[in-house]
């Protein structure tokens, strides 16, 4: 009975300290616009005219990046022939949460590692690399599986989504604001803004995009922490998650096929296997898009 509490709680936690980050986030940019539409009163144009294009960005990479990524990524089709023991364990998770059979890829590629997408449960696709498919033993591949799973049972395509409407909204927004800065056009009279706005709006424009960066890498890691937690409601066996983690983070074959543009999406940030990345300590951390593997793993155990 410890066990179903424990998973309950570690749930909770990590949905509550997701709303946390993005009530945070949606603070950070109604601040960030007021400021400068305070200092700069032509910005109240391009706030929202920045909003709508990110906006329309999203969308379409919403919609369209199973596409995009499963032709980066090189992905072919699975079939149950061929890769029976992945097409039945998605098949059976699928089966016991209720949602609808997903796609299924592989990548042809010796390092071993997963990841899903799609913009639905009803629009989802698994890709699992073949090194994945022979490294892992049923039950770990069980736990990999119900984690990318949880991701589509937890909208966090939808989530994240959001998340780069605001980054990508703040972004352009400065990008004009240097402009501005550049070529002239000034803000308010100094005699009623101040050399100390000036100031501050200055500190503002370096901030705010590293702030929200931070706040995006953060959110990323909690769908981590919490879809590894809903794979263990799915499974019940954590072990089986932790055999996957300590096996697929103690190879350092690269991934040929990943990039910055798509490590995001994996299971396990397939860069950090590239030698000299994991160094950096707790400040690579904070732009991580992934906890790192003896945390999860720790959790993981006290379940």
């Amino acid at each position: 009975m410890s066990e179903i509490v424990n998973f309950y709680e570690r749930r909770g936690e990590n949905m509550v300290k997701t709303a946390f980050l993005m009530v945070g986030f949606v603070g950070l940019f109604a601040v960030f616009g007021y400021f400068i539409g305070y200092l700069y009163p032509e910005a109240t144009y391009v706030l929202p005219f920045a909003f709508i294009f990110s906006l329309g960005f999203s969308f379409v990479s919403y919609y369209y990046s199973d596409k995009i990524v499963l032709g980066i990524s090189k992905a072919t089709p699975a079939n149950k022939k061929d890769h029976f023991e992945f097409y039945t364990v998605v098949e059976n998770i699928a089966l016991g949460t209720g949602m609808p059979m997903p796609k299924l890829y592989v990548i042809k590629d010796s390092s071993p590692n997963a990841f899903a997408t799609g913009r639905g449960k009803k629009h989802a696709t698994v890709v699992a690399t073949i090194g994945l498919l022979r490294k892992l033993n049923r039950s770990e591949l069980e736990g990999v599986m119900a984690h990318e799973m949880a991701h589509v049972g937890n909208n966090d395509m939808l989530l994240m989504t959001v998340v780069a409407v605001l980054v990508g909204t703040i972004v352009m927004v400065m990008d004009w604001f240097w402009r501005i800065r550049i070529y002239g056009g000034g803000a308010r009279d100094k005699k009623e803004s101040g050399a100390i706005f000036i100031v501050l709006a200055l500190v503002i424009a370096i901030l705010t995009p590293l702030i929200a960066q931070i706040v995006k890498f953060a959110v990323s890691r909690q769908r981590e922490f919490l879809a590894d937690a809903t794979a263990v409601k799915y499974t019940r066996n954590p072990n089986g998650l932790i055999g996957a983690l300590k096996k697929i983070s103690s190879s350092r074959e690269p991934l040929e096929v990943a990039n910055k543009a798509t490590a995001h999406l994996y299971f396990e940030n397939p860069l950090d296997n590239i030698s000299g990345s994991a160094s950096v300590g707790k400040f690579k951390n904070l732009f991580s898009t992934h906890p790192p593997v003896s945390e999860r793993i720790l959790r993981l155990e006290q379940m």
